[in-house]
């Protein structure tokens, strides 16, 4: 029986957090004079730096496909314990919502995985851990970018985080935003925590973003019935993380 209702809180919770967040792109002349040694060192010289080749500038990665996007994220046996479910279009809503006030937007955008620049493509799953009595739900998506879209995602973020310490978005309100200390994972990581309202209830929410190149891995957590304990597990942020770099 115990097991049973615990399924069903937690499926609750599950789609009480959905709901929410529904709701709420010179040349070198080496000519000289062969009789003159001091023209011909010259000479020699010009044609060694002629010659050594230019430093490689920093290699940019181009926007993953939905195709390799679907190949990267997490699936049903990455994590020994857990299900993992797909979201839906739905779920994940593309169009964005002003927030009040707009230094906020980057949090309003992310709430719903989405962001601007917009992704070329994204995909979403919710993960449950094997604890049936732990209501802590933890939905991820990953977003293709062009590696230029993702560092401003990450910028705008980062600068919320400064920035933002309460708006409204969809009728919605959340307030106590901080910033929280990010994973050491990927090329760059923001972590923040947002505290909104469900059924009345303060419930604290964290969010995690990971840029692995161009693509962005979000991480969302919530927990409806022990608000107090919430954050993003390391162990499903790493998982991720070293499944899309595989890719």
């Amino acid at each position: 029986m115990k097991s049973s209702v615990s399924r069903a809180v937690v499926a609750a919770s599950v789609t009480v957090a959905l709901g929410l967040t529904a709701a709420c792109g010179g040349d070198s002349d080496n000519s000289g004079d062969g009789g003159n040694r001091a023209d011909s060192g010259s000479s020699r010289d010009s044609d060694k730096k002629s010659s050594q080749k230019p430093a490689p500038a920093e290699k940019k990665s181009t926007a993953l496909t939905g195709a390799d996007l679907e190949k990267a994220v997490l699936a049903k046996g990455d994590l020994k314990g857990h299900k993992i479910e797909k979201l839906s279009a739905a779920d994940m809503p593309s169009q964005t919502v002003p927030a009040d006030p707009a230094a906020c937007q980057p949090f309003a955008d992310m709430f719903m995985f989405a962001s601007q620049p917009a992704a070329k493509s994204r995909v979403g799953r919710t993960v449950t851990g094997p604890d049936e009595l732990d209501a802590t739900v933890i939905s991820l998506a990953l977003l293709a970018h062009e590696q230029a879209d993702a560092e401003k995602v990450m910028d705008d973020l980062r600068t919320a985080t400064k920035k933002c310490t309460a708006y409204e978005h969809a009728d919605s309100k959340y307030r106590d935003v901080a910033a929280l200390t990010a994973p050491k994972a990927g090329d760059d990581a923001v972590s923040y925590k947002v505290v909104g309202v469900i059924e009345g209830q303060r419930t604290p929410m964290s969010f995690t973003v990971v840029r692995s190149g161009s693509t962005l891995a979000a991480f969302y957590s919530i927990n409806l019935l022990k608000p107090k304990k919430f954050g993003v597990p390391t162990e499903i942020v790493e998982a991720q993380v070293k499944k899309l770099k595989k890719l």
